[in-house]
């Protein structure tokens, strides 16, 4: 009883924040970029991550390209490949450890709580919460400059970058940015 107490009350502290962060992060990435489409992609490139590193370390691109991404997760932990500007990656950062403290998310899966029955927790009214299922509103990771990939596994993201600016890609899961998994991108004219 109290352990799903001390789940719940972490549960609802992990929303509450990352619902009273600005979105500004969110869709930052709007003002260099947008979801790519599928048809237009003329070029692919590949990302591996290790712990704690990407292959390669920096990666060309140029504006008004729309390129695919396939990250491959070649690591024993959960990593993440998202496109942004040092400022984004700072406020994603503090998202990223919200997701973390409530147990969304552990080192090695981004759907840690998947198979958790939330119905027998005890307090947890989920329909007054409005996310009957675990829909966390604000907690989602799905923005179209980032793909997290479970170990073992491969994600794709198609991003269309509208304007030149100084970016670099980064794995923003706790710890992992400041060990180094960190890459540029440089625009060709």
């Amino acid at each position: 009883m109290r352990l799903a107490t001390s789940i719940a009350a972490a549960i609802l502290a992990a929303i509450a924040a990352a619902q009273i962060q600005p979105a500004s992060a969110d869709s930052a990435y709007q003002a260099f970029g947008t979801r790519g489409r599928a048809q237009d992609v003329r070029r692919t490139i590949d990302i591996v991550m290790r712990d704690n590193s990407y292959q390669p370390q920096r990666i060309q691109v140029r504006a008004g390209e729309t390129v695919r991404f396939r990250v491959r997760n070649a690591g024993e932990l959960l990593h993440e490949f998202n496109i942004g500007t040092a400022v984004m990656h700072q406020q994603h950062q503090r998202e990223m450890r919200a997701m973390f403290d409530s147990g969304m998310m552990s080192a090695t899966s981004k759907d840690a709580m998947a198979g958790m029955d939330h119905s027998r927790m005890p307090g947890m009214n989920h329909g007054a919460m409005g996310h009957g299922g675990m829909d966390h509103g604000a907690m989602r990771h799905d923005d179209p400059n980032a793909v997290l990939v479970d170990p073992g596994k491969t994600g794709e993201m198609v991003f269309k970058f509208t304007r030149a600016t100084s970016l670099e890609f980064a794995c923003n899961i706790p710890g992992h940015y400041e060990s180094g998994m960190v890459g540029n991108v440089t625009f060709s004219r």
